[in-house]
């Protein structure tokens, strides 16, 4: 195999690798940070805190890499990374994490899987999606993100009988213990937290879809965007919380390691990947792996936590890669169809360079002739 047959499997799988790492990276995330909250962590500080190492981290990066290729700012995009930094940093984060403390890190990741239908109806709205309703990939599309939705609901609503693993086979009783202690929090205002917080992640991805337009600088912009969320979050914490000051105090134990890993990798790298695989396939691409986050999350709790998998969360799992992969075939078929039109174009406009050049050949010729016409009449 050739070097340009690696080179065109990377460029095809590049995305897909980018957004699989990063659905672990929120699946890990998720455990880590449930167990930070129940250990006392404060979501708004932490937000605060996970944000602030972001720009800390990514900041010198986009300042010397990106400088000769950062553009100009303007009020306009100045006014979108204000709102970018509260949606996701300050209201998603804050909202998403507040109704996680009240559920569980399995809930709240299965919620999370109605930000593609969100995000798909916004792009279509917007026109940053195209939608044929009698094209069969469109189609696909649509029935994709609802399979997702609801192989998500499969897995939070069914149960059924659970399946024995080695690795499962030492359940202690004080995990039980745990678990039955979270199924009594407040379900329904956790659910109606993270409903909300589903619905400011998938404007901000509309916004960021939208900025990137203007503000093709992917590490600037995840830069400024977590500095403003900093700012914004630290206004919102003291008015919240203004006659406690104890929570800002951090110690190196399982909340520090949270909010640097959170930061790092569910913030900065987050931003940073989905606005790279945003630019080449779009905001419904980057949405449509949510789901997967759901079974990696159940996978990542049977072997770490020794949760036990049930029949409802196997089937569950299986209608989420069945939604994907009709997403995912459906935007393939529309990534053909914009090579094919953009191939297309580009011979259109050599053809017309390649006319112009052998116009102005033969406009030369004649002009040679006729001077040379007009010389022979002069010397004679």
């Amino acid at each position: 195999m050739s070097k340009e047959w690696f080179k065109r499997a990377y460029v095809c799988t590049k995305p897909f690798m980018l957004m699989i790492f990063l659905q672990t990276s929120y699946a890990v995330n998720g455990l880590v940070v449930k167990s930070a909250l129940n250990k006392g962590l404060n979501h708004y500080t932490f937000a605060v805190y996970r944000n602030a190492i972001a720009a800390l981290f990514f900041g010198p990066f986009a300042f010397f890499l990106e400088r000769k290729v950062r553009p100009k700012m303007t009020i306009s995009i100045f006014l979108k990374i204000l709102l970018m930094g509260l949606l996701e940093p300050v209201i998603d984060q804050n909202l998403y994490f507040a109704g996680m403390k009240l559920t569980t890190a399995t809930f709240a990741a299965a919620m999370c899987n109605i930000v593609p239908a969100i995000t798909f109806v916004m792009a279509w709205i917007l026109r940053l999606e195209m939608v044929k309703m009698k094209s069969i990939h469109s189609q696909g599309k649509i029935i994709g993100t609802l399979v997702t939705v609801g192989g998500a609901m499969i897995m939070t609503l069914i149960t059924g009988p659970a399946f024995q693993f080695p690795w499962t086979n030492h359940h202690t009783v004080h995990h039980q213990t745990s678990v039955n202690v979270v199924n009594t929090q407040d379900q329904i205002k956790g659910s109606v937290m993270i409903a909300l917080s589903c619905f400011s992640l998938a404007s901000f991805v509309i916004v960021q879809a939208l900025t990137l337009k203007s503000y093709p600088a992917e590490l600037s912009l995840t830069a400024l965007v977590c500095m403003i969320g900093t700012l914004e979050g630290s206004v919102l914490t003291m008015v919240a919380e203004r006659a406690n000051a104890s929570i800002w105090s951090i110690n190196w134990d399982i909340k520090l390691f949270a909010a640097i890993y959170s930061g790092i990798l569910c913030s900065g790298c987050a931003y940073y990947i989905s606005g790279v695989v945003m630019q080449e396939r779009g905001p419904v691409f980057v949405t449509a792996f949510n789901p997967l986050g759901m079974v990696i999350t159940a996978v990542l709790g049977s072997f770490i936590l020794s949760e036990k998998m049930n029949l409802g969360s196997v089937l569950g799992a299986v209608v989420i890669v069945v939604g994907l992969y009709l997403v995912l075939w459906g935007k393939s078929k529309d990534q053909n169809q914009q090579d094919q039109k953009a191939s297309i174009n580009q011979q259109h406009c050599d053809g017309k360079t390649l006319m112009l050049q052998h116009n102005v050949v033969e406009s030369g010729k004649d002009t040679g002739a006729s001077s040379g016409q007009a010389s022979g009449d002069l010397r004679l």
